[in-house]
């Protein structure tokens, strides 16, 4: 007797076991709760096994059954996926879902608009997106939770393709009355006792820190945070000077305070922002079709203190 559920279904039961509630899943995928009890109750009943536990917290608790029967789930709905894309390439057609990762200093900046117009351009496209620091977005790409990853040229292993989009070089934001805040560039050796608010994040920090061990000298590192429009708020009030390699489009931090922005002079090397992806002997129509529109996207639209390299 053949099987009767749908992909849909199958849908909806990942993402409640995902997000551990109906209300949750149902944001996510944008349908109603009943629907998607309906569906599950569908599931439950084809397959003769009770995939979820009510808790007391009105949240849903997978059963032992219920993991396994997840795992499969998303396995098989990948598969579909990647027949979505097959489909697309035969028909040369750009199509299917596309799940994007960006890098978290510069998401921001960059995405929202680079994505609307791809939107725009490939309307048959589901995208997702994930912003994450460096070291997240890699070990996304390598479980194939992510298909691109918008990002910097920083560690990256033979394991990813790398397809260069612009240089982006390292500047100084200091408080608009800072007493450097007129020069034209600053040093290292300038700024080694003045109190710095570093971007704590993997892989970003031993870079923006190696400017100052590569001459042999140490910062003065007062603050610490991991995200850079907080960092941008605790320079603007004062709390030290902080390196970035993304300008922002204006000169205001995000409280309203004016800051200045000088070229970080010395040896560091501009990192190249580009876009990182799995080594593959095929793209995708989709993923080729992406690529390109970040390209167009730089000549175009360009990003404010950048030298493009497409």
């Amino acid at each position: 007797m053949p099987l009767r559920f749908t992909l849909r279904q199958l849908e909806y039961f990942v993402a409640v076991g995902e997000a551990g509630s109906i209300a949750k899943a149902a944001e996510q995928v944008n349908v109603s709760p009943p629907s998607i009890s309906a569906s599950i109750a569908q599931l439950e009943a084809e397959f003769g096994v009770q995939l979820f536990v009510r808790k007391h917290s009105h949240g849903l608790s997978l059963t032992a059954g219920g993991r396994v029967f997840l795992k499969e789930a998303a396995r098989l709905l990948a598969n579909a996926d990647a027949l979505h894309d097959i489909a697309g390439d035969i028909a040369e057609k750009v199509r299917g879902p596309l799940a994007i990762g960006c890098l978290l200093t510069f998401a921001q900046i960059v995405l929202p608009s680079l994505r609307r117009k791809f939107e725009t351009t490939y309307p048959d496209v589901r995208v997702r997106q994930f912003e994450r620091n460096q070291g997240q977005l890699l070990e996304m790409l390598q479980r194939g939770e992510i298909d691109v990853a918008l990002t910097y040229d920083l560690e990256l292993s033979r394991d990813f393709a790398f397809e260069p989009l612009m240089l982006v070089p390292a500047y100084v934001m200091l408080p608009q009355d800072h007493k450097f805040a007129g020069k034209a560039a600053i040093t290292p050796e300038e700024l080694v006792d003045e109190p710095m608010v570093l971007l704590d994040l993997p892989f970003s920090r031993e870079y923006f820190l190696s400017a100052f061990h590569q001459r042999g000298i140490r910062p003065n590192i007062a603050e610490r945070t991991g995200d850079i429009a907080v960092m941008r708020t605790m320079v603007a009030n004062g709390f030290g000077y902080g390196i970035a390699n993304m300008r922002p489009l204006n000169t205001l931090a995000p409280d309203g305070k004016p800051m200045a922005f000088l070229p970080l002079a010395g040896d560091l090397r501009p990192l190249t922002l580009g876009i990182a992806l799995p080594h593959a002997e095929h793209r995708t129509q989709t993923v080729q079709a992406f690529i390109e529109h970040c390209r167009r996207f730089v000549v175009e639209q360009g990003v404010f203190g950048t030298e493009r390299l497409a």
